[in-house]
């Protein structure tokens, strides 16, 4: 990309290795620099929080708002009852209203913590597309958007292509998808004069239809960036891990974890991870990640910190880097692990340490928690673990025990009292 943006965003987005593609960086550069742009993002309600997988989208609105634009962060309600079909290999399961609803109410509590959202020109707007969406006529719909789409376009897009090359099937439930985030844009162009949309890569086909439609049907001129779809350097997906998914939501991944999961980014990739995950300066990102050896670690430190702070604030992410000192620096047990509590009634005459494992989530079944204490791979405070067999009783639980898997996985486990 060899195009030097004038505006502020552009500049840092490009600057800072957000950007896989534009639809047109001069036009979007100079819509820029004339005065504030509304930009969204849609976030299908599937779960009950997005996960680290999301945050490169998340910090692209909260750098649009700190350089003046406008961020729309678009709640899935109306489509996550179709599912994005996008270079998935099976139909996602459909989910009740209440499931989305449920799920959206989990959703809203992470932008909170990065954009701010009012009635001011540049402050946030959270809408959901279930607005316009649910209420749509479908004669009416086919009429006046359909025929805009060909069908042949559509069968050439990579993200629906591929899913027939495999052939696996694809209903026509999940075909309507790209035309009804089509109709997003569209739809948020004439209400809030919104003129970009963001998102990863994968979503390149979808934006560029709901440009085109945008044109066809108003005559309106609106602009795509899309971001790359990130991986680690050794080539895993980013977001997941061996035992799930990194939630942003504390509810469901503590922010110890949360923590502990930047704190393991590996040296390559700490530069690269600083740019897009923090607001320190470029310059400060690359000398960091250009250290090696035990100064890598201190920056590895950094990097959890600032991220932590962020998305859970700076007293959480203090807590959780002293967590993660008094367990590897120490040997103790820490404050912050994820912990397990038991009642009598779990308990009853013992439970064995595979079901432990389990319920602690380092490991996902019963026969990876016994392969864990084959290969040497598990603790019982601190102590290897040698018989899979073994029965924890009331008596073992009298204060709490730490269980680990490897050197960085830990979790405790407690009785109720």
């Amino acid at each position: 990309m060899t195009y030097q943006p004038k505006s502020e965003f552009l500049t840092v987005m490009l600057e800072r290795g957000f950007v896989a593609d534009c639809t047109d960086y001069e036009a979007l550069d100079t819509a820029l620099l004339n005065g504030v742009v509304p930009g969204y993002i849609g976030f299908d309600a599937t779960a009950k929080s997005l996960h680290v997988g999301s945050l490169i989208q998340i910090m692209m609105l909260r750098w649009l708002q700190k350089t003046g634009h406008k961020p729309i962060t678009l709640m899935g309600g109306g489509t996550t009852k179709v599912g994005d079909p996008s270079f998935r290999a099976d139909e996602r399961p459909l989910l009740t209203d209440a499931q989305i609803e449920d799920n959206i109410a989990g959703i809203k509590q992470v932008f909170a913590k990065y954009l701010d959202y009012g009635d001011g020109q540049c402050d946030a707007l959270m809408l959901n597309n279930a607005e316009w969406l649910d209420d749509l006529n479908y004669l009416t719909f086919l009429r006046d958007i359909g025929r805009h789409f060909s069908v042949n376009r559509m069968l050439s897009f990579e993200s629906v292509k591929s899913r027939i090359d495999r052939e696996q099937s694809l209903s026509f439930l999940e075909f309507n998808y790209m035309i009804l985030q089509a109709y997003d844009f569209l739809e948020l162009n004439r209400r809030y004069g919104c003129m970009v949309q963001f998102g990863g890569s994968d979503q390149w086909g979808n934006i560029v239809n709901g440009i085109d439609l945008t044109r066809r049907v108003d005559d309106g001129q609106v602009f795509g960036l899309t971001s790359h779809l990130l991986t680690t350097s050794d080539g895993k997906k980013m977001g997941k891990t061996a035992d799930g998914a990194i939630w942003l939501n504390s509810e469901m991944r503590s922010t110890y974890e949360f923590w502990q999961f930047w704190r393991n980014t590996t040296d390559a990739d700490v530069g690269r991870f600083l740019k897009l995950y923090t607001e320190m300066p470029v310059e400060e990102c690359d000398r960091l990640g250009a250290l090696e050896g035990s100064e890598i670690n201190a920056a590895k430190i950094i990097l959890a910190n600032a991220i932590t702070t962020l998305c859970h604030g700076a007293d959480a992410a203090a807590v959780a880097e002293a967590t993660a000192r008094e367990v590897f620096e120490k040997g103790g047990i820490g404050d912050d692990l994820p912990t397990v509590t038991l009642t009598a009634a779990d308990l009853g005459d013992g439970i064995s340490i595979v079901q432990l494992i389990v319920k602690t989530g380092l490991a996902k079944s019963g026969k990876d928690a016994k392969r864990l204490i084959k290969e040497n791979g598990a603790k019982l405070d601190d102590t290897p673990l040698t018989d899979a067999g073994l029965m924890i009783d009331a008596a073992a639980l009298a204060s709490p025990i730490k269980l680990s898997a490897g050197k960085k996985r830990h979790a405790l486990v407690q009785l109720a009292q």
